[in-house]
């Protein structure tokens, strides 16, 4: 029977201030963690040790003992990855208990050095795996983390802007592809209903270069537009872009297209029986839009 369950038990205190005292401040970072905060996660995670190690299944970390453990260790690299620490700051906060806890072990067992190795041995095993639970927490969260900052940058950069009544407009910038392509035809069919507009006008000055790929997660969208009952027109149709459609041979006959987005919007005026026009007044020559009759 490993005797590290009743070490751990009887000098839990010492052992964690010995922790809290031997922290550098590399693994420490006062600069994004209080003291206060660190003693609380100390204290925390020596209690789920304990109560993990009381089992007997001292190396055994996957075992329902330590469930408790896992779960501190997960909500402590969740906060530590908001915070900003590393992966490795994170796990090295974990590894730093190893020198506290032989230190305990060669006091109790001094007098028998093949048990003190033995539990030394133990406690290598113990909190590397605990470190490894950590890291992997930590790198978990991060994923998830980057996930949703990649999915609220794609909605931020794919606005769908009211241009007049009736009248919306799509500017793409960068690449389209299959996840996008999801978002911009969301955002898109959703402005469509709210607004009840009739033409779309999706913009692709921004976009670098256009290939087959694109061109059909474009038409994907615009099919969808005109299934809502929303006309599409495709501006910012650069001579490079043009080129490069027909020598792919991509069809876009049934599609209209336009050099500029003011060109479009033109177009989309006249589709939605409106105009621009220009009245004299006291104050000089006014524009306006205008419903035309």
């Amino acid at each position: 029977m490993s005797k590290l369950p009743e070490i751990i038990s009887r000098h839990q205190d010492a052992i964690r201030a010995d922790w809290l005292k031997q922290m550098s401040g590399a693994v420490r970072r006062s600069d994004l963690i209080s003291n206060e905060e660190v003693d609380s996660q100390s204290r925390e995670l020596m209690t789920a040790i304990a109560t993990g190690a009381k089992s007997g299944e001292v190396t055994n970390v996957d075992g329902p003992a330590w469930s408790s453990a896992r779960e501190t260790l997960g909500a402590i690299s969740a906060s530590r990855a908001k915070q900003g620490f590393t992966t490795g700051e994170t796990a090295t906060f974990v590894l730093s208990l190893k020198q506290p806890l032989f230190s305990i072990i060669r006091k109790e067992l001094a007098a028998s050095p093949d048990a003190m190795f033995d539990e030394i041995w133990k406690t290598t095993l113990l909190v590397d795996k605990l470190a490894l639970v950590t890291a992997d927490a930590f790198q978990n969260t991060r994923e998830k983390f980057i996930a949703r900052q990649q999915e609220e940058l794609m909605e931020l950069s794919t606005p769908v802007v009211k241009l007049w009544e009736g009248i919306l407009a799509l500017p793409i910038i960068g690449t389209l592809d299959s996840a996008r392509t999801q978002v911009v035809m969301e955002s898109l069919l959703q402005a469509v209903v709210q607004t009840n507009s009739r033409v779309a006008i999706i913009d692709i000055t921004g976009v670098p270069t256009v290939d087959t790929l694109v061109a059909q997660h474009l038409l994907k969208t615009i099919t969808a537009a005109r299934l809502m009952g929303a006309d599409c027109i495709i501006s910012g149709v650069r001579p490079q872009i043009a080129q490069t459609i027909v020598h792919l041979g991509i069809d876009l006959a049934g599609v209209i297209t336009k050099a500029k987005l003011a060109d479009a919007f033109a177009l989309a005026l006249q589709r939605t029986n409106q105009a621009v026009v220009k009245l004299s007044g006291e104050n000089g020559k006014k524009t306006f839009f205008k419903k035309e009759e």
